[in-house]
């Protein structure tokens, strides 16, 4: 079987990764599709991933040419990481493995794309989907990215290595790009939590778009503590870092799923930076990008409504309750679906079978 990976940005790949493993070791031939249309500095960590990974790769220049590309192949399936133009228009078989399962809009969207298959996490979004699309194939697989922290394979981080220490607890921050709350933390953030390591994860587009250089200022700011580490652009697999942690802080984001379903404590930072054209009588446009799945976080998180509100809510999330815990873990299943380290092996076979 022929495999192509479409890698539109490269923070696809650690959903992608797993299942490429796994079509590898079955035989499989898979190749990622990469493209020329960004910087010098991304495609130079494209390049980097690719030979640290021995992986087969094609760049190619836009998607307007991927699709002529696509067309003219003998693969027997696509496996997009978010919606392509188009895609109801190819004669292949095509697959979608959306990059993320947190709470905004386009999670759903994406799937009026009409892929041949979606590869879905959990019955509650299966089911909004069928409800949506109701001609559409839809797959609970579970989430493979997460499969590396079931199945022990996740890479071993060393808090030392990092220059943090081992004896102090980790809070990961690991934020979004847009609405973020980046903008809205402390320029003391370090100094207010100097007993606990802080390793930051941020969003590749906040380390590499122009138009999130304020975020880059809070980011260098923070850099200089000696109790922070904050992840490059090669870093953009936010696994290793999950299973190093004790606690997470973001905002809308799918970390917070990602973090939650290890059983450990999130912080939801409830407070963002809003362009203008998001605020006032505009505000609409926000609650346009987010889904209303998003409440799901006031039952699997600690609230935080502001900065000030950090410190109290950390130190709530240290005194978890039975209950707090089950309620948490029945959630995470309703809407990451299974946690058995297996995904990828169920997106592997239906590929195989459905060729």
């Amino acid at each position: 079987m022929f495999v192509y990976f479409d890698v539109l940005h490269i923070y696809y790949i650690p959903q992608y990764l797993p299942v490429i493993k796994k079509l590898t070791k079955k035989g499989h031939k898979c190749v990622l599709i990469f493209y020329k249309s960004q910087d010098a500095k991304l495609i130079s960590v494209c390049n980097k991933f690719i030979a640290d990974n021995r992986l087969s790769a094609v760049w190619l220049n836009d998607t307007s040419q991927a699709f002529a590309f696509y067309q003219k192949s003998e693969v027997d399936w696509i496996i997009f990481g978010n919606a392509f133009p188009q895609s109801e228009k190819l004669n292949k078989k095509t697959a979608l493995m959306q990059h993320g399962i947190g709470p905004k809009q386009c999670y759903y969207d994406v799937s009026n794309a009409g892929m041949t298959v979606r590869f879905v996490e959990g019955v509650h979004r299966k089911k909004r989907l069928q409800s949506l699309y109701p001609n559409g194939t839809f797959i609970d697989s579970g989430y493979a990215k997460l499969d590396p922290l079931f199945d022990y394979s996740v890479e071993k981080i060393s808090l030392e290595k990092l220059g943090l220490d081992p004896n102090k607890r980790t809070l990961l921050y690991a934020p979004t790009f847009y609405p973020s709350s980046i903008e809205c933390m402390s320029d003391h953030f370090a100094y207010d939590f100097a007993d606990y390591n802080i390793i930051i994860k941020p969003h590749f587009f906040t380390l590499t778009k122009p138009r999130y250089k304020k975020q880059r200022f809070k980011l260098a700011n923070w850099k200089k503590h000696t109790n922070v580490y904050i992840a490059d652009e090669n870093q953009f697999d936010l696994t290793p870092f999950i299973a190093v942690a004790d606690i997470m802080l973001s905002d809308a984001s799918s970390a917070i799923f990602e973090f939650a379903a290890l059983d450990k404590p999130v912080i939801w930072c409830d407070f963002y930076k809003l362009r203008w054209s998001y605020r006032g009588i505009f505000s609409f446009r926000l609650k346009g990008r987010l889904d209303d799945d998003i409440h799901y976080f006031n039952e699997i998180c600690y609230p935080a409504k502001h900065y000030q509100d950090l410190a109290n809510m950390i130190s709530q999330s240290s005194y978890e309750s039975d209950v707090f815990k089950e309620n948490r873990a029945r959630l995470i299943k309703l809407l990451a679906g299974k946690m058995d380290g297996l995904s990828a092996e169920r997106i592997a076979n239906y590929l195989e079978e459905n060729k």
